[in-house]
């Protein structure tokens, strides 16, 4: 498996590959390597798997489509796997067998992931109701309509320098809020766990 350059786009694109790849890929490092061992990868094959995985995802012409990072680090180790039992002479049956037959842990939430994630959201948009109106407007149409600044200081008639510093005063202002009640939460609910 040779080693690749994560910079090797040169300037920016190449830093923001780097980036997305601290992000959005290492973080499932641990669950991929979980994964692949229980999946009959034996140890020192699993090394170069994840080599492999990282290798092709540094090597993507463009991130932007993908929606799920984490399943796609572990479609690709899959395809990398695949790819190796193909190639050796000699595959024992049952690993091809259970290899196909194992289900990717994609980022398919559990009910109490759900119920968790509602009760998340309910707290995150009392917060950003508190928020001034413009600070509010900027937000939402940021973080949930998923609008470009350029496009939101377009709409509201104000510059993107405008649009930057209140998204970045309301985010700041919803991550205060929430760090806020888990401190007042936090001592009940672990005397509540320790009774």
């Amino acid at each position: 498996m040779g080693e690749v350059d994560l910079a090797q786009g040169g300037g920016k694109s190449g830093q923001e590959r780097v980036r997305w790849l601290g992000y959005e890929i290492l973080p499932h490092e641990q669950d991929v390597r979980a994964w692949l061992r229980r999946s009959l990868v034996t140890s020192n094959d699993v090394d170069d798997v994840i080599q492999e995985s990282y290798c092709r995802l540094a090597n993507l012409k463009a991130v932007e489509q993908i929606e799920s990072p984490r399943a796609y680090f572990f479609q690709t180790a899959r395809s990398v796997v695949l790819e190796q039992m193909r190639r050796a002479r000699i595959v024992r049956i049952d690993a091809v067998t259970e290899i196909d037959a194992l289900r990717i842990e994609w980022d398919e939430p559990s009910p109490e992931r759900i119920a968790g994630g509602r009760k998340e959201l309910e707290r995150v948009m009392k917060i950003v109701a508190t928020l001034p109106e413009r600070s509010r407007r900027i937000f939402e149409m940021r973080r949930v309509l998923g609008l470009s600044q350029k496009e939101i200081a377009r709409q509201l008639g104000v510059s993107e320098n405008v649009v930057e510093n209140e998204a970045a005063r309301a985010l700041k202002a919803v991550l205060a809020g929430l760090a806020n009640a888990d401190a007042n939460v936090a001592p009940s609910s672990t005397g509540e766990r320790r009774a």
